[in-house]
């Protein structure tokens, strides 16, 4: 975007010059008598005096018409100068905005392309080098596909641009079923966790016993086997060892590869054989049918790229455990969630661009608003069913769990801390953007599925 410099005439400059140069003109003419006085005739004479008095007086004429308007247009500009100032006001904080989103916010779309299709080509041959070519009779393999999930494929990253969240699906060996549980059972809280159980009369179980002992669990029942989380974490990354010996000497040509595993990071959300429930086939969908209602040039991902660096520049001032729970709490997830829930309640011709900065107090808005009601209903999760479009099809566990509250887990006085420091953010935006800027990292280590961390 290219911002150009506008220059606006200053009237009572110009016209407090205009009248100087006829003023300075006009004593001139009037100091120095007309040529040709002396050696005339006295007809002639006359007539030549008779016309300078009348071209001195239509220039002191002038001169007062110009003095007029310039008193006039003083006038004018005073009343329009008291009407003007909540326009300027709007309008100086929408262009620091767009400078700040030009120059901190927004990530070269060059550079971010390139990095996609690198990482896609690697993935591509990673999980073909561990897909088998008959499916596996008693252990887990790569399905040979993976899926692009996040900011970065949803064209609303910011920060990091050198990080990039893919699922990679694996394939179960052949006649053996799971079924998730979600909601019905009393040990699972949180709607949004599930276990994955094996049919209560199945006899998969006691005919493959290797894979049994290796990735199942009873439970407390002692009646049904739960895939657990961990047993398919390290056979995940053995696996990925492996394809990665394969392939990686193609690729070392151009950058070096390394495959870490972080404790801190778990697939089981909890303790157990509980599992995160992941929707990104549903997002994707919903947010390409949005896509296709919004009008050209819309500001929606502009939008929440921006409710995103508010919340990264507040967090700078904060202490370290203040700022881990103010990441925690407005997460990229919640803000994400937010913003679908504004997106399908409010006409698309709203969100064309020159309406952001309405859309970006709206969005932060009704964050404070669901924080000070305690509640931030999950899209998918027994949510508002009439919000999302019909063709949009959950799986049928899902769509019967009770409703997901993605601040559940924090306690009320957290929340009223946040809200309020939101508040506090958006009034105060100009002076945060002045003093600090969020830290974009160079480089990136392991970070996780976007559903498990703040981005």
């Amino acid at each position: 975007m290219e911002i150009m410099t506008v220059y606006t005439l200053n009237l009572r400059v110009f016209w407090s010059l205009v009248a100087c140069l006829l003023a300075t003109l006009l004593l001139l003419y009037i100091s120095s008598p007309p040529d040709g006085t002396e050696s005339g005739p006295d007809g002639c004479r006359e007539q030549s005096l008779w016309l300078a008095w009348l071209t001195k007086l239509l220039l002191a004429l002038v001169i007062f018409a110009l003095l007029l308007g310039y008193c006039s247009s003083r006038g004018r500009s005073s009343g329009r100068r008291s009407h003007e100032a909540p326009v300027r006001a709007l309008s100086s904080k929408r262009e620091l905005l767009e400078d700040f989103y030009e120059r901190h916010v927004r990530l070269s779309p060059h550079v971010l392309g390139h990095s996609k299709a690198h990482v896609a080509k690697l993935v591509g041959e990673l999980v073909k080098a561990g897909r088998p070519e008959v499916p596996p009779e008693s252990s887990l393999a790569f399905r040979g596909d993976f899926v692009q999930i996040g900011s970065s494929y949803e064209e609303h990253k910011v920060g990091r641009p050198d990080c990039f969240d893919i699922l990679v699906p694996l394939r179960l060996p052949r006649g053996f079923r799971l079924e998730p549980r979600s909601g019905c059972n009393p040990e699972l809280e949180d709607p949004s966790l599930c276990v994955l159980e094996t049919p209560r009369r199945s006899d998969w179980t006691r005919r493959h016993k290797a894979f049994t002992e290796a990735f199942l669990s009873l439970d407390a029942t002692g009646t049904t086997y739960r895939l657990s989380p961990e047993a398919v974490l390290r056979w995940f990354y053995a696996a990925a060892t492996r394809c990665l010996s394969a392939v990686r000497y193609p690729f070392e040509q151009r950058c070096s590869l390394g495959l870490s595993f972080s404790e801190d990071r778990r697939l089981s959300q909890g303790g157990g054989a509980l599992w995160a429930a992941y929707l990104p086939r549903q997002e994707q969908k919903l947010l390409g049918w949005l896509k296709g209602r919004l009008p050209p040039g819309s500001c929606h991902l502009k939008c929440l790229q921006m409710a995103k660096a508010v919340r990264d520049l507040s967090g700078l001032a904060l202490g370290s455990q203040g700022a881990i729970e103010w990441r925690a709490v407005l997460s990229s997830y919640s803000l994400k969630t937010a913003w679908l829930r504004l997106l399908l309640a409010t006409p698309p011709e709203a969100w064309e661009e020159r309406h952001l900065l309405e859309r970006l107090e709206e969005l932060l808005r009704s964050v404070r608003d669901g924080l000070q009601r305690r509640n931030l209903g999950h899209l998918f999760l027994g949510g508002d069913t009439g919000l999302l479009p019909d063709f949009l099809a959950v799986p049928k566990p899902i769509k019967s769990s009770t409703p997901s509250n993605l601040w559940a887990g924090f306690s009320p006085a957290a929340l009223d801390l946040v809200a309020a420091r939101l508040a506090y953010s958006w009034t105060h935006l100009h002076r945060l953007i002045r003093l600090g800027r969020p830290q974009r990292a160079s480089q990136g280590g392991g970070v996780p599925c976007k559903h498990m961390d703040a981005e």
